[in-house]
C-alpha cells in the first residue's frame, strides 16, 4: 500500500462534485442545478431547484414556463420552483447557520434575483461550473466584490 498513489480532488474539485450530486434531486423540467454552500472546507448547507417543501413538483404538474415558452433566464416569477441557491441559503437560515463569508459551489452561474440575495446573504466567493444567460448578475456580483470563479469539473 505504501507505493499506491491516491489522487485527491482539489477543494473546488470536490465541492463542485458534490454539488453536481445535489442537481440529482431536482425536480425541475428545465434545469438541473445544485448548490453548496461551504466554509473552512466545511458543508454549511445544499440546494436544488425545484418546488417549495409539501408543493407538487413540477414533474406532477408540469412546466408553465414550457407551454408558455418563456425563454430561460427571464420571467423568474412563472416559475413554481425555488432556484438552487435560494434553497440553499433557506436551508441554513432553517438550521440557524450563518452564511456570512462563505463559498457557493453551483453548477451554473446565478441569475440576478440569485445573486441578489447571495450578495445579502453575506456570501463572499462564488464557484461555478457553467454559465447562465443573464449578464446583470455578474455586474451586481462584480460591483458587491463578490469573487465568482468559474473551474470546469472533472
Amino acid at each position: 500500500m505504501k507505493n499506491k498513489k491516491i489522487t485527491r480532488p482539489t477543494w473546488d474539485e470536490y465541492f463542485l462534485e458534490v454539488a453536481h450530486l445535489v442537481a440529482k434531486r431536482v425536480t425541475c423540467l428545465r434545469r438541473s442545478v445544485g448548490a453548496v454552500l461551504v466554509k473552512d472546507k466545511k458543508i454549511l448547507a445544499t440546494g436544488y431547484n425545484g418546488a417549495p417543501s409539501g408543493l407538487r413538483h413540477c414533474f406532477d404538474t408540469g412546466c408553465i414556463r414550457e407551454k408558455l415558452k418563456i425563454p430561460s433566464g427571464e420571467r423568474h416569477e412563472l416559475c413554481r420552483g425555488l432556484h438552487a441557491e435560494q434553497n440553499v441559503i433557506l436551508q441554513a437560515a432553517l438550521y440557524g447557520i450563518s452564511t456570512r463569508d462563505s463559498t457557493l459551489y453551483i453548477t451554473n452561474q446565478p441569475c440576478v434575483i440569485c445573486a441578489k440575495m447571495l450578495i445579502n446573504a453575506g456570501i463572499k466567493e462564488v464557484v461555478i461550473s457553467d454559465g447562465y444567460p443573464d449578464k446583470m448578475a455578474m455586474e451586481f456580483l462584480k460591483e458587491a466584490k463578490i469573487k465568482v470563479r468559474k473551474i470546469k469539473n472533472t
